[in-house]
Parts: C-alpha cells; structure tokens; sequence
C-alpha cells in the first residue's frame, strides 16, 4: 500500500501481518509508568493571559503520551507542545488574538537530548524560514505584533527536517495560530489542524501509521450538528509532510482564503471557490465557509483512500487474511479511521428536500463486476473491478470487466433511479462524488441517512437504489466508498457527467480519468483505464472541453499538457462540476498539482498538427506515465 511517497508492503493474503513494535520514542503500553498524558486539543479555548491587547503567553517542548484513539486506544510517545504547568496538546496550545495585539511568548525546550527549531513565532505576514533555535534545557523570549489576521501556525523540529519530510517522532510538534480582525476573536468558526505520524518499518516491510484531525483519528474525531440554514466557518491547518484533499459531502463549500504558516491570502474572484474538495500542500492552510441545505448525516475527510483507511493504526494487530472482503467492513462507517469528521444537519424549520424517488425517474442498472485473479504483482493476487452499466434487460457475463467503468451521462433536473448490484466477494457502497444527494443515497454504508434510516452496505449478490435529481451541470464521479484502499484501486471508479442537452456536444469534449494503476496503490497511474492509454485526437481550430477526473487514490499528482516539451496553455472553466465565474475563466499555463476527488474542466484550440502529451507524474518523482495526443488537419 502507498500514500504519497511512502510505501507500504502487502503480502500475500496467506501470511498473518503485524505491525511494527515501535522503537523507543514510542510506546504501546496503554500506563506506561511515569509517563504524562497529552490532551487532544479541540483548540476552542486560546492559550495564555490576555490584558489590554497584550498576550503572555508561556509554551514549552516536551514529550507526552498521545491516544489518537482516545482512551482505549495505545499510545504513542512525542514530542508535542505544552503551556507551561499544564499537560502536553495535540495540535499544541491555540494562539489565538486579534490584529493590534502584541505576543510576549516565552518557549522551553524541556526536551534535554535535541536541540528545537521553531517556526511561525512572527509577525504575519512574513518569511516561511523565520525561525528561532533553542538549545537543550534553555528557554527563549520574543516579542512581536500579530500582524495581518488569517489562518498560520506554529510548528518545531528537533530532526531538523523541513515541513514536507517530517513524518516521525517530532510530527505532532505544531500549533494553530489564528489572528482574527480587529474588534473581537470569532466564536462562530472552528480551527482543524491535521496530523501525521509514520513509525518505523519492521521486518516485513510495513510501516505503522496515523492520520488525525485534532490529534484524534475517526470514530474518535468530534462529532458536528448543524441546522440547515446554518452558516458554518471552518479554518484548516495542515502542518504534515504531505498534501490532503478535503472532501465534503453532498454540499459545496466557499473557500475564503489559502495560505501557509508564515502568509494568508483572502481568495479573489480569478480563483476557483466553489469546490467540494479543497487540497492544502504541506505546510498549506485554508478557510472555508458553507451552508447546508438538506438534513442527514454527511462526512468531510481526506480523500487519499489511505488517510481514512482501516489499516491506519498504532497498535500491534494482524491485516485481515482477505484484505479485499475482509468481514470488518461490513460496517462501513466503523471501518473507516484517520481524518475523518461526521456532520449530523438537522431540518430546522426548513421542510425543502432533495427530490429522490419520483414517479417517471429514469431507470439505470449499474453492475459491480469482479475478475477473479487478473491482477498479479508478485505472490499478491486480487480481483480486478469494474462498474458496468446493464444495456438492455440482459446483465453482462459475470466475469466481464472493462478497462474502465461506464461513463454515465445523466441530465440535469432529470431524476434518476440507480439500481446498483454488487457481484463482486467484497461489501460495498457507491459515493455519487460532487452531486447534491439525498443523504440516504450519499454511499457511505452504515452512517449515510437521517435519524433511523440508514442506508445498508451492498452485500455480495444484493443491491442498493439510490434516487436523486441532479441539480446542475458538470463533470464529477462515482466511486466505491468501502475499502476503497483495494476497492477504488482495483477499479471501482468512473466519470459521471450532467449536462444540458442544448450545450452537449460529446465531439467536442474529452475525458481523461486519472485513475489507479492497481492494488496497493501500485506506482502508476491508469489513464481512461489503461496503463498504456490510446490516443487522444483533435482537430486544429475546433474549441474543445477536457473534463478531467482525478482519483488516483492514494497519490497527488502533477499534471501539465506539453508540447515540443513546453506547457501550453488553456482556460480553465469549471472546478468539480461547478462552473468558474467569468472573472477567473481565465487562460493560464496547463500544469498544477492535483489529488484524489476533484474534476476540472479546460477549453483548449490546437492550432497546428502535430504530437502533443498529457504528462502525469507522482508529486515528488517516484512513478511518471502519460497520454499521447494527436493534433490532425
């Protein structure tokens, strides 16, 4: 299995798998003697002493026991941020105050064997590499303005390693830092900060690992209720060496500002800020605003399959001998782990629904369809997976799986009935990924729904119906929302399009699917459902629409259109299903970083014959392919 640069081994299904025992900067014991307990910080109560716009504030460095699964999980042993007196926090104390206020901070480094870096302790705006050093057993004092309000943090280093690559005993060794406008510190937000933590590999090749919002990893993150009609403002910290595609649920969010821990930008009208799924970089922060409009239970989580995998824990256990169908994921919602956060919306005094069942629906029958045996990777065999649409009243042979899934066209305000059959081994659910769904058709098995209605996992040989009208035009996916670290990667993924029928012109658009290159998340990438994908023609002077669909799940990815080896240029016009307002249609270079749960669509005219490429490589190098194209007279 790999996640973004890190690899993980799975054997063959044959052996019992354990995780490492943790080397000695962390501890399994659930009491270890003498060792003090960190707190997990929901960080709504600001750290220090505030009098006439001056903060005092007393931070210290040490080591604390950490549950990420909360007090019946193990523990792990960091190094983590304290007030002074007080119990260690993970994420570190909040400093939070308005613009105008001056921050006198003093900051020990208890931890006597390593020398602290520390970065962020400035006025904002300022440069990412303003740090401060303390030596061993010493304690440092600053004195600085707040500076512009925004979304920063805080973080220390004792391995002396930069944002992107610290990953281990010094990981959780960061803080949020908010500064609000002037006239008040904002009660109606929340600040998230997101963890990671990689221990070490043991003997047969697998590494341990966590995900975490708020030090905390799901069904142990905190738990949400809101009213629909509610304004609700989120800011995300990402202080952890890798980027992280945030995905909300049935709604589309504002994203109001992005920046880092040293900068803050409020987002302009040339930048996308309708989304579903918004990524921050490491070291990347963000702020976000949305109001939900239908009632039932809805998910936010990282969408790399294995940041809210099952197999993300601290604890010595075994994989499942069936990786693929194991029992545990009969429960889909309980399975999940790592950042994860549930949203309960109740109806309020709002009695408007999403329409789902109606008479005249049009009928699909869409078919998860498994291969025995057709992917082999050394001694790892799995089945290859599909979703294929029934044409017609006869289904497809049991065995018959395409190179990629149906593409489903749907309309818009058309309601729709989809009736999914699950002929794989393994439980499954379907996620309809950017469409505003009734919750009980939303795919997340055993929590999808509102008060006792609950939409059930698809058994091996039963179905699901989901109901709903698509409200708006625009290119999204569907998706397997169970195991998806072997479901999703073994090929239960597909485009999903809506559109107006009077602006549809199928001979003037191209879909590319970036998708998995196999199971484990092998180090590839699949591109319209082929490792070695066909041609993609066009004609010079004809305008054309590029709908592209990322679920690669378990990497980012680079992406650029080239050619003669330089970027060209395009337009950009949507951004997952929802189309970009005028002001940022803009014509700019064709190459940016992308993730797992986000589309985009570009208008681009050839103009001369010849060989082009669609260049798509892992974020920092491991693995690169590409999509040839063909420009013709």
């Amino acid at each position: 299995m790999s996640v973004d640069g890190r690899r993980i081994r799975i054997a063959p299904a044959s052996l019992c798998l354990v995780f490492a025992a943790l080397t000695a900067f962390t501890a399994c014991d659930r009491r270890p003697g003498g060792a003090e307990r960190a707190r997990p910080n929901d960080n709504r109560v600001a750290a220090g002493v505030l009098h006439e716009k001056v903060l005092t504030l007393q931070l210290e460095a040490r080591r604390g026991l950490w549950y990420p699964d909360a007090d019946d999980g193990p523990g792990l042993m960091m190094e983590m941020f304290a007030e002074a007196g007080q119990a260690p926090q993970n994420p570190g104390p909040l400093i939070r105050v308005t613009a105008g206020t001056r921050i006198d901070v003093t900051v020990r480094n208890a931890l006597r064997d390593s020398t602290l870096v520390v970065y962020g302790l400035h006025t904002r705006p300022s440069a990412v590499d303003d740090t401060i050093q303390i030596a061993p057993g010493a304690t440092r004092a600053l004195s600085f303005d707040a500076g512009t309000p925004g979304t920063y943090f805080y973080w220390g280093t004792t391995t002396h390693n930069a944002v992107v690559d610290r990953s281990g005993i010094d990981s959780q060794l960061h803080g949020a830092f908010i500064v609000d406008p002037e006239g008040g510190v904002s009660t109606a937000d929340r600040v998230f900060v997101l963890g990671s933590w990689t221990g070490p590999r043991n003997r047969d090749g697998i590494n341990p690992e966590l995900r975490v919002i708020n030090g905390l990893s799901w069904p142990h993150t905190e738990k949400f209720a809101y009213d629909v009609g509610d304004t609700v403002r989120w800011r995300w910290v990402n202080p952890t060496d890798s980027p992280h595609p945030m995905h909300l649920h049935g709604f589309y969010f504002d994203v109001t500002n992005r920046g880092s821990w040293a900068a803050d930008t409020v987002v302009g009208d040339t930048e996308a800020r309708s989304v579903v799924t918004e990524m921050p970089l490491s070291g990347g922060t963000f702020s976000m605003r949305w109001i939900p409009d239908e009632p039932g239970r809805w998910l936010f989580h990282c969408h790399l399959a294995f940041h809210m995998s099952f197999y993300l824990r601290a604890e010595v256990g075994p994989y499942p001998r069936d990786p693929v169908a194991t029992n545990p994921m009969t429960d889909m919602a309980s399975a999940m782990r790592g950042m994860v956060l549930p949203v309960t919306v109740r109806p309020g005094r709002s009695s408007a629904r999403r329409a789902s069942t109606i008479d005249g629906a049009r009928d699909i029958r869409l078919i998860a369809q498994a291969a025995p045996g057709r992917y082999r990777q050394g001694d790892f065999v799995a089945d290859e997976m599909a979703f294929v649409r029934q044409a017609g009243d006869v289904p497809p042979a049991a065995d018959s799986v395409p190179e990629s899934s149906s593409l489903l066209v749907l309309r818009r305000g058309e309601p729709v009935r989809i009736t999914i059959v699950n002929r794989t081994r393994a439980p499954t659910g379907v996620h309809w990924h950017g469409i505003e769904v009734p919750s009980y058709s939303d795919g997340v098995a055993g929590w999808s729904g509102s008060g006792a209605s609950m939409a059930p996992m698809i058994a091996p040989g039963d179905s699901f119906v989901a109901a709903f009208t698509p409200p708006r035009a625009g290119t999204f996916m569907y998706h397997a929302h169970s195991n998806e670290s072997f479901q999703v990667n073994l090929g239960l993924y597909g485009a999903l399009l809506v559109v107006d029928s009077a602006r549809y012109d199928p001979s003037h658009e191209r879909i590319i699917i970036l998708g998995s290159g196999g199971p484990e998340g092998a180090r590839s990438a699949r591109i319209n459902g082929r490792l070695v994908p066909d041609t993609v023609r066009m004609t010079v002077g004809e305008t054309y629409r590029i709908r592209l669909v990322e679920i690669v799940p378990d990497w980012t990815i680079r992406v650029a259109l080239t050619r003669d080896d330089s970027v060209v240029h395009w337009r950009a016009l949507a951004k997952d299903g929802a189309e970009l307002p005028r002001s940022a249609q803009r014509f700019h270079s064709a190459a940016f970083v992308t993730g797992a749960g986000q589309t985009m669509d570009f208008e681009y005219r050839p103009t001369a014959p010849g060989l082009m490429r669609l260049d798509v490589a892992q974020r920092t190098g491991l693995w690169k392919t590409h999509l040839p194209i063909r420009i013709e007279e």
